[in-house]
């Protein structure tokens, strides 16, 4: 009789997700370089996106394109023709105005948003997209004076003319002309964006669609600025069209862009851009999540998630840990979400294994199978992702690169540096010559900074894992290197689901810190033991927690400690918090510091 020890456990399967297949071509080269590429091909795809839009606003019509809760809390849908009647009128509007140049847009997800970024493209202006947190900061407004500056716009369109007055009157536009909702609330001359949409179109209008060519500047999207002021990345028409067609010749298929979508993800940053851009070209539907991963947001997406059963999810990891929790206590949530759901994707930053093993125990729970989650590994440089997990696989990683895409993997100790060339990547920064040379490489791969690992050096084909950031990491003051990204991955898988968040401290210390946000119900005794055994069983110094610290208040959108995905910025919150930092490493620390052997 067999030992049950030795006895294998058959996984329950995956649902059904018909996903590109997995065929490689590797170069290995005597330096320990490696290149990789998709032997499949990279599909023929549409490169004029506003005249795609136009095609598909005829064949959908009165379908709704756009849904978004109204005050009464009701979704309200804004039609294909709606859309593209207003598209029109404003782009009539802007190809009417007297001076070239971008068009910057400050709103949140909003059918103007989808219009007025449409419209800039269709008049051959670029459409330069901007958190609305950096009009609603006060002070000086630094962020945005900066994007200003460097971008020129000759149109900005602020939608919510009480947030964005302060900024509007403060910093200067030069000759910009101002759309706004209600021009009374705005110091400077603007015009209603109402009257925008009463103007008539012209023939004109689909004449300068037609006129606009592949390579025409299409976008001038943001980078995190996690490290300093946002760079301007200019993104072509062939830049986007080309990564759409990466994303959906890969997971297209389970994604079905073509059906009902929700998702919160911000369109002024590259990930949400895609999300809105893919899912009208593609005729479906797209359900505006007013809800984010952040307390007393979050709700509004559980909301919506137990009403709407989507096939497809997109999602940082603190929206999936948080998303986790209600799925083990929300039954109803539970069949709703995973009533539909072929593929999870998660983007930004990485995710846990210790998450991913949960929602895999509540959709086994709930539906007898496995769902295929994704990753979405790409930035603002390459314009989305180019890199997807597209086969069967239990393990977190960034995957493999998509068709038309090929990463260059540079040897860094036992470790790669990611880099990358296609025709989706940019070829730089606006007017920053030397930060873009220092982007790519003498082959013209641009360089991720990120670092990742095979799972298995023997077969590539089961993709690559993060491994780190190379910002991320730094050095204590014996000189010990900490490798911030992995130790911070495993110590959130450690301490989970006691902590949602975490910071590593710092650059010149003598031993390692970290600060943590605890959920309510924390006992911070309960992470103290987590953080023992842990250190326990790792065998450097330089990743051992020596001391930690809750922190009580949450980390500030406003002083750039999270990004619009939910991504914690380590750098701002040490620079915020010093005087935090300054408990954590004290000669004497107080008893709210946890000291640890």
């Amino acid at each position: 009789m067999a030992d049950d020890a030795s006895v294998k456990i058959t996984p329950p399967p995956f649902r059904e997700a018909h996903l590109l297949p997995v065929d490689l071509d590797i170069e290995r080269r005597a330096d320990g370089t490696i290149l990789i590429t998709s032997k499949v091909p990279l599909r023929a795809y549409e490169t004029n996106i506003p005249a795609a839009f136009a095609r598909r606003a005829i064949e959908s019509g009165d379908n709704p394109a756009l849904g978004q809760r109204g005050p009464d809390g009701e979704w309200k849908f804004t039609s294909f023709a709606q859309l593209k009647r207003d598209m029109d009128a404003a782009t009539q509007w802007l190809m009417d105005q007297p001076t070239a140049g971008p068009v910057l847009i400050l709103a949140g997800n909003t059918p103007a948003f989808a219009v007025i970024s449409f419209a800039a493209q269709a008049s051959g202006r670029a459409a330069c997209p901007v958190s609305v947190t950096y009009a609603a900061l006060g002070g000086d407004y630094g962020r945005l004076a900066h994007v200003i500056a460097k971008v020129k716009p000759a149109v900005v369109f602020a939608e919510d003319s009480a947030m964005a007055s302060g900024a509007l009157a403060a910093l200067d536009l030069g000759d910009a002309r101002i759309i706004t909702t209600d021009p009374s609330r705005v110091s400077k001359p603007a015009t209603a964006y109402s009257e925008v949409l009463a103007t008539v179109a012209t023939p004109r209008v689909a004449q300068s669609i037609e006129s606009l060519k592949p390579h025409d500047r299409a976008a001038l999207m943001l980078t995190s600025g996690s490290t300093g002021l946002p760079k301007v990345v200019p993104i072509t028409f062939d830049n986007l069209a080309a990564n759409s067609a990466q994303c959906q010749q890969t997971i297209g298929e389970a994604a079905g862009w073509h059906e009902a979508m929700l998702d919160w993800l911000p369109w002024h940053h590259a990930a949400g851009a895609f999300v809105l851009r893919t899912t009208l070209l593609e005729g479906g539907t797209l359900y505006i999540d007013d809800g984010k991963p952040a307390p007393g947001l979050f709700e509004a997406s559980i909301r919506n998630l137990r009403e709407i059963s989507v096939s497809y999810f997109n999602n940082v990891p603190l929206g999936y840990t948080m998303l986790v929790d209600a799925l083990e206590k929300d039954p109803v949530l539970r069949a709703t979400f995973f009533k539909k759901m072929r593929l999870m994707l998660y983007g930004g930053a990485g995710l846990s294994q210790t998450v991913h093993d949960r929602l895999q125990a509540a959709a086994v729970a709930e539906t007898g199978h496995r769902i295929m989650m994704t990753s979405g590994y790409g930035m603002t440089e390459t314009v989305s992702a180019f890199m997807v997990i597209h086969f069967e696989t239990d393990k977190v990683g960034i995957g493999l690169p998509a068709p038309g895409t090929t990463v260059k993997l540079s040897p860094v100790g036992e470790r790669y540096e990611v880099r990358a060339k296609g025709p989706n990547v940019t070829t730089g920064y606006l007017d920053e010559p030397e930060k873009t040379a220092e982007a790519f490489d003498e082959e013209g791969f641009y360089r991720t900074g990120d670092l990742a690992v095979f799972h298995d050096p023997e077969d590539p084909t089961q993709g690559l894992a993060f491994a780190g950031r190379a910002a991320e990491e730094f050095k204590l003051s014996s000189g010990t290197w900490v490798y911030g990204g992995g130790l911070r991955d495993g110590l959130l898988k450690a301490l989970s689901p006691l902590v949602t968040d975490l910071v590593l401290c710092d650059d010149g210390r003598p031993y390692l810190g970290v600060m943590l946000w605890a959920r309510p119900d924390a006992d911070p005794a309960d992470i103290g033991k987590r953080l023992a055994v842990f250190n326990a069983g790792q065998s450097g110094g330089s990743a051992r927690v020596r001391r930690a610290l809750l922190l009580t208040d949450l980390p500030s959108a406003n002083a750039h400690e999270i990004s619009d995905k939910g991504t914690i910025n380590r750098r701002a919150v040490i620079d915020r918090r010093a005087d935090q930092v300054e408990r954590l490493f004290a000669d004497a620390p107080d008893a709210g510091v946890m000291v640890l052997g």
